[in-house]
Parts: C-alpha cells; structure tokens; sequence
C-alpha cells in the first residue's frame, strides 16, 4: 500500500513539475513576440480578401489588454488577386491610431525579408490609403501595408 502511495505522489510531482515548464516556455514565447521584437508583427486587424468580394472578415485581430499598440490598427485590401506579371494592383485600406501624414509603404516578402517596394504614399485625412504597383515577378507574392510601426495582415497575390 505504501508503493502505491509513493507512485501516485511521484505522478502527482512529475504532473505539476511538466505544467510549471509548460507555464513557463508560454510566458518567454510572450515576451520573444513583443512589439520591441525586430521584425514587424502583424498584430493589427485588417483584411487580406480582394476588395472586390464586399465586406473582408479580420484575419487577425490585436488585444487592448495585451499592449499598448493594440489601439493602432491598419487594413488592407487588393482589387485583384491574380494578375499578369506586369500588371498593376491597387492595394487599399484604412489606419486606425496611426497619425494623418504618416508615409505608408508596400512590402513584399522576398529571400525570407520583408523588404519595401517602390510605392509610396502619405496617410490622408479619414485616414486612409491608396497604393499601386507593377507586379513582374511570377508565383504567389506576399505583400502587406507598413504605416509607421503598424502592419497589416499578409496579403498573396498570384502574379501568372
């Protein structure tokens, strides 16, 4: 009956000692996706669905609670997501937080780094956005909107 005892303690200890290193790897994976991270996260709320299909769902959405840059919001929306290489896109979206003149800027995915494309613009009042660009290179291209610190969700666009 003792052995018995001893083994149900040593799951018990071995079952608490598993949750406190579980509790702790979420708490340093936390901190490592902090704003202060090197890299853009998208942590704001936008749209990556053609601006053609009417009301775009968020696909990922900031927390108010979780840091102070959760006020600060960008969308962002492509009038086409297939186009010829060569063709241009329209992307398109709204700012929330981010102050009227900020220079929003397209990025694209390329060699694993998020690296800016040659357009341009200034937040307008309401603000809001219009960028367009030629896409030449062929297969999926991942783009998305940098207004100041704030990114938008991913957007692909097939470019055939």
């Amino acid at each position: 009956m003792n052995s018995t005892l001893r083994s149900r303690c040593a799951k018990a200890i071995g079952a608490g000692a598993l949750s406190v290193t579980l509790l702790s790897a979420g708490t340093v994976g936390a901190f490592a996706a902090s704003p202060s991270a090197a890299a853009p996260n998208p942590s704001t709320t936008g749209s990556a669905k053609p601006h053609t299909t009417g009301t775009a769902k968020p696909t990922k959405t900031g927390s108010a609670s979780r840091s102070p840059m959760a006020a600060v919001s960008i969308t962002a929306r492509v009038n086409k997501s297939q186009v010829k290489a060569g063709q241009s896109v329209t992307f398109t979206g709204r700012t929330k937080g981010v102050k009227v003149g900020t220079k929003v800027v397209l990025l694209h995915l390329h060699n694993g780094k998020w690296t800016a494309l040659k357009s341009s613009t200034a937040l307008k009042n309401g603000s809001s956005y219009s960028l367009t660009t030629k896409l030449n290179t062929k297969g999926k291209e991942q783009i998305r909107v940098m207004a100041g610190k704030v990114v938008s969700p991913t957007i692909t666009v097939m470019v055939k």
